[in-house]
């Protein structure tokens, strides 16, 4: 694990980043907490009694408002509807000190929103409100013209897909081009729903294992889940420099096109809760530490250890630099007890 002094450089000069853009598909994340004491009359369905309620950025926009917890500028793009939860996630931007600049709205589509009912720790179900169907020309003329102003006076930016519409391959690597043909970072956390090709050119690469194994398949390396051999496949196929899998409970393989190694970091999470968001939290910190000068191989720690404190948390989380500062001190307590 990075020793002291290296992990103090590293997070410290988060100061020095400028700001990040976000670009993808964004929403609001509900949560209806309660308990259940009764099963409903009118069908064989618990009866949850809510005690607690509240909205969270959701999507694309966590990975902004990770960025912001960080202490880290941000920027964020997409598309919303013209409705009620529009007005929310707005609201919800505004509260978190990041600008609706970036944001469209169109008539054509809903604001993304998930609500998702839990009793206890339990799951009880998830209610989704979304449109999947491309996002229209007008939009995309908005959001290419607001890209060409962040390319200018962004350190980086992260492009999150979660398939719901606004990426297409055109969009996809014309945005790429345009921030590396500057020299800028451009990192992607993939959906495993669309064609690697959209991916092409980026700086980092980021799916999980399961999208791994889609996006290899859908260049025709159909069931290859040697590990090492899937990070040279899409590290080649998709012209990428550096490549991070994120593999779960087995921590996270990494591979940078300079070094030409496949490493491999244990998880070094305690307590897992709710993972979701922990991918947002992933590639913020991955593409914070690589600005900043890091290793793939020290980003990738970097990124460990703040997800370790996300899974521990209910629902979509971020992180905070001072919760890093004492995770990380933990574990490398819990390194020295068991050496």
């Amino acid at each position: 694990m990075l020793n002291q002094e290296r992990f103090d450089e590293i997070i410290n000069s988060f100061d020095k980043i400028k700001n990040i853009a976000v670009l993808g598909d964004v929403g609001v994340d509900k949560y209806t907490s309660g308990s259940v004491e009764r099963i409903s009359p009118e069908a064989p369905v618990p009866i949850v009694e809510v005690e607690k309620e509240w909205t969270k950025l959701g999507l694309a926009a966590n990975v902004s408002d990770n960025l912001v917890s960080l202490g880290i500028n941000s920027v964020l793009c997409g598309v919303i509807g013209s409705d009620h939860n529009a007005q929310i996630f707005e609201e919800l931007l505004e509260n978190r000190g990041l600008s609706t600049w970036g944001i469209v709205r169109s008539s054509e589509r809903m604001t993304t929103f998930k609500e998702r009912v839990v009793a206890k720790t339990q799951q009880i179900c998830r209610i989704d409100y979304e449109s999947l169907k491309p996002v229209d020309n007008k939009s995309y003329d908005f959001l290419m013209d607001r890209m060409k102003e962040f390319s200018q006076d962004y350190d980086a930016l992260i492009i999150e897909d979660y398939a719901k519409g606004l990426l297409n391959e055109k969009f996809s690597q014309d945005i790429i081009s345009l921030f590396t043909e500057q020299k800028k970072i451009v990192a992607v956390d993939p959906s495993r729903k669309n064609p690697p090709q959209w991916y092409r050119g980026a700086t980092l690469f980021k799916p999980n294992y399961a999208e791994a194994s889609l996006l290899i398949d859908a260049l025709g390396y159909h069931g290859e889940r040697n590990k090492e051999k899937m990070c040279e496949i899409l590290l080649e196929k998709l012209n990428l420099n550096k490549l991070v899998i994120t593999l779960g409970a087995e921590g996270m393989i990494s591979l940078d096109r300079e070094e030409g190694k496949v490493k491999h970091i244990p998880t070094i999470a305690r307590d897992v809760y709710d993972v979701s968001g922990a991918g947002d939290t992933s590639i913020a910190l991955l593409t914070a530490s690589l600005i900043v000068g890091c290793t793939l191989e020290e980003a990738s720690w970097m990124a460990n250890l703040a997800a370790g404190v996300v899974v521990a948390k209910k629902g979509t989380a971020t992180v905070t630099r001072n919760e890093i500062r004492d995770y990380y001190a933990r574990t490398k307590e819990d390194i020295k007890k068991h050496s």
